[in-house]
């Protein structure tokens, strides 16, 4: 149940935040009766449960109205009035003071440009409060805390400010008009402006031929240079590979090796001389 009470109040937080523009740490506006609720049912302190109801640091805030309230309630609210001196004095232009719900509602104004939670037991004033486009309120119920939802006519508000924010204001409209109206004009003179000056460039450009054709008359001399055309030449003979040999090369290398059998052959055959002493020639008489 806890879990669910503080994230219906995140959400809520979240709406104002994301409409309205609250901060943090967030400013809590209390009046008498709230902070005599707290006295009364030990919440305390009442920082810290107000920002564990927020779920974000707070500030707490009350006016002079209020302690002049609680004075005049007597010894019954002393401790109210002991606690309300500990906060924050919030500036009220009143010279007579007045009721504390009236106080509230002057601070608070048509939008609540200060941007504060008001905590309050009084239902009337919280009835009141939810006419004002951007105020949040919280109440006390025994010893917990509350964050009232947004009102409809608090939604309704931030609908129709979100749909005029759609559309464009008389005002806007007429800002858009005008300046659309002056672009034109500049396009209009930039894009003439541009016309002239093509204009005085295609003049120019078909001066400038002309005198070249009269001084190239003239000397006598050709419009375009002759070029001479490139032959097809030959392939680089760097970039060709070389042509192999028809001969066979194993062919080659038996014949090598068969001369060089003969050879060894040839040089092998000796001529065998005999050793033996030669016979005399015998001389017949």
């Amino acid at each position: 149940m806890a879990v669910k009470k503080q994230k219906r109040h995140r959400k809520i937080v979240r709406f104002f935040t994301a409409c309205f523009g609250f901060r943090q740490p967030y400013k809590v506006l209390c009046d008498g009766t709230f902070v005599h609720h707290l006295i009364e049912n030990r919440i305390t302190p009442a920082d810290e449960a107000l920002s564990k109801t927020l779920s974000a640091p707070v500030k707490l805030f009350t006016t002079k109205c209020v302690i002049e309230e609680l004075k005049r309630l007597g010894q019954s609210h002393s401790q109210a009035l002991e606690a309300a001196h500990k906060l924050v004095v919030a500036r009220c232009d009143h010279d007579k003071r007045n009721s504390a719900d009236v106080c509230i509602m002057d601070i608070i104004g048509e939008k609540n440009s200060e941007h504060f939670f008001v905590a309050t037991q009084d239902v009337d004033l919280r009835k009141k409060l939810r006419e004002v486009p951007g105020v949040p309120l919280i109440f006390g119920l025994r010893n917990a805390l509350f964050l009232e939802p947004p009102s409809a006519f608090q939604r309704e508000f931030v609908k129709a400010s979100e749909e005029g924010r759609s559309h464009m204001t008389e005002s806007e409209y007429k800002m858009l008009k005008k300046g659309a109206n002056n672009l034109l004009e500049t396009e209009g003179t930039r894009n003439s402006s541009n016309e002239n000056d093509d204009l005085e460039d295609q003049r120019l450009e078909t001066q400038t031929v002309k005198q070249k054709h009269n001084t190239t008359e003239g000397l006598g001399m050709k419009d375009r240079p002759q070029f001479k055309r490139k032959k097809a030449k030959g392939p680089n003979p760097l970039s060709c590979k070389k042509k192999k040999s028809s001969h066979n090369p194993s062919s080659i290398s038996k014949k090598e090796s068969e001369e060089g059998k003969d050879s060894v052959r040839s040089r092998s055959r000796k001529r065998k001389r005999s050793r033996g002493a030669k016979k005399p020639l015998q001389i017949d008489s």
